[in-house]
């Protein structure tokens, strides 16, 4: 695919559709001279080069990668318009195709009916998903495990609900009996499981937590914010294949949170939050004295806490999905291939004398250490933070990690020869959400031991 090419037919797109409203001369106030906008071009594009390389495989850091080009022609096609799908007077096209992409996340995770629309955010998303479970459990609180996403205790604050985290098993799971020790108490309205946790990409027993919302009548949340993709493979064949009864039992569960701007190959800030039970807008539904007079359907701002949300996003998930669909031969192979690069990796890790792996990777989340003289706490802290310092600051051949820290308890745990000399260590952590990782991991992984070796 082209892009410049594209980028140049989505402004002649525009301006063919603009030129049959009419001439009219541009005001005086707003013109930019060639001249004095290469300047600040210039300047700018300086100031962008302060940045990590997220598009590249030695980028295996944090959850950043840029853009599909469809996604960011569709983007820019849109944003010459400008619509606001707060209102189909605002944007009319870019609701609709708000409203097909909805659908075909929906059905990605099974749901056979749905309300939902995108957001700014997985933030935005948990919020309104906790906010229509205070709604419905006015007086009781939200239970998420220790490892969810910070953002439902700060949301519980927002909403003025008790949260309450509740323990995990030894790889990062919520604890069940622990959950139902706080069920017993009804003092909590809802339980937030997540699936694919951002420490480690942890994906929390979803089905076997239903049978405690049958016993205790809670609502059930899934946060699928960074993993929610991953469903599209479940029970493939190979070794990219994930366990199908968590993912199958997302269908059953009352909200969903995903986030395209991760895995969807979408650019900042593409949410979505859905709801299995339609009858839920209720708790949205207002009135605008200016605002929904076109049309007598219902506005996606009917359904929506935020106001003013970017057309141009909905445009460019949408066209993501005619050619790179949320199916298993879609964007499935995209996540097969990072998923496949994570288990390569964990496999030459564990075969490494330098580097340990802390735990086996359940999505696209590489976990491990390395191997230290003594075997102590702070000297896996202290190396970790060397190597990810040496690696990033290597002008000839860099490294992007990042690191996690672990509390001595789950570290000795999981490494019992290690001695807990201090309370926690710093671990390094990789994620290869990018498919390109797959034909870099061998690379990755001998950079790797040159710095743990030095």
């Amino acid at each position: 695919m082209d892009l410049r090419s594209w980028l140049d037919e989505a402004v002649t797109s525009n301006d063919d559709w603009a030129s049959g409203f009419g001439f009219f001369p541009r005001h005086p106030s707003l013109r930019v001279d060639d001249a004095r906008f290469a300047t600040a071009f210039a300047a700018f594009s300086e100031r962008l080069r302060d940045n990590y390389p997220f598009f590249h495989p030695r980028y295996a850091g944090q959850m950043l990668k840029p853009p599909h080009p469809v996604a960011v022609v569709g983007y820019l096609a849109a944003m010459l318009i400008n619509p606001n799908n707060h209102a189909l007077d605002g944007g009319p096209a870019t609701a609709q195709m708000e409203r097909e992409a909805i659908e075909q996340l929906a059905a990605m995770f099974g749901y056979d009916t749905h309300l939902g629309h995108l957001t700014t955010s997985g933030t935005i998303a948990n919020l309104e998903a906790l906010f229509v479970a205070r709604e419905l459990h006015p007086g009781k609180g939200v239970a998420y495990s220790t490892e969810a996403h910070y953002t439902h205790g700060r949301m519980c604050r927002v909403l003025g609900v008790e949260g309450h985290p509740v323990p995990v098993d030894d790889r990062g799971a919520m604890d069940l009996e622990a959950l139902e020790q706080l069920l017993r108490t009804d003092r909590v309205g809802t339980v937030v499981l997540t699936a694919g946790t951002t420490a480690l990409g942890v994906v929390e027993p979803i089905h076997e937590a239903l049978a405690l919302r049958e016993r205790y009548g809670v609502r059930i949340h899934v946060d699928a914010a960074y993993g929610g993709f991953f469903t599209l493979l479940a029970g493939v064949d190979g070794p990219e294949g994930l366990p199908e009864a968590p993912w199958q039992a997302i269908a059953q569960c009352d909200s969903i949170v995903v986030d395209p701007h991760k895995h969807g190959l979408q650019p900042y800030g593409c949410g979505a939050i859905l709801f299995r039970d339609p009858s839920v807008g209720r708790f949205y539904l207002h009135d605008s004295p200016y605002t929904y007079f076109t049309s007598e359907e219902l506005h996606l701002g009917e359904i929506s806490l935020e106001c003013s949300r970017a057309g141009a996003a909905a445009a460019a998930l949408w066209l993501t999905f005619q050619l790179l669909p949320p199916t298993r031969d879609g964007l499935g192979q995209a996540l097969a291939a990072g998923r496949r690069a994570a288990m390569s990796w964990a496999e030459l890790i564990e075969e490494s004398e330098y580097m340990e792996l802390y735990q086996a990777p359940e999505l696209d989340i590489v976990s491990y250490f390395p191997s230290t003289d003594p075997r102590t706490l702070s000297r896996v802290d202290e190396a970790s933070a060397r190597i990810l310092h040496a690696g990033m600051t290597d002008a000839e051949d860099p490294v992007f990690l990042s690191t996690l820290r672990i509390g001595a308890d789950r570290l000795t745990a999981r490494h019992p020869k290690l001695t807990a000399d201090i309370d926690g260590a710093r671990i390094l952590r990789s994620v290869l959400m990018k498919p390109e990782s797959e034909d870099y991991v061998d690379r990755l992984h001998r950079r790797l031991e040159q710095l743990a070796r030095t």
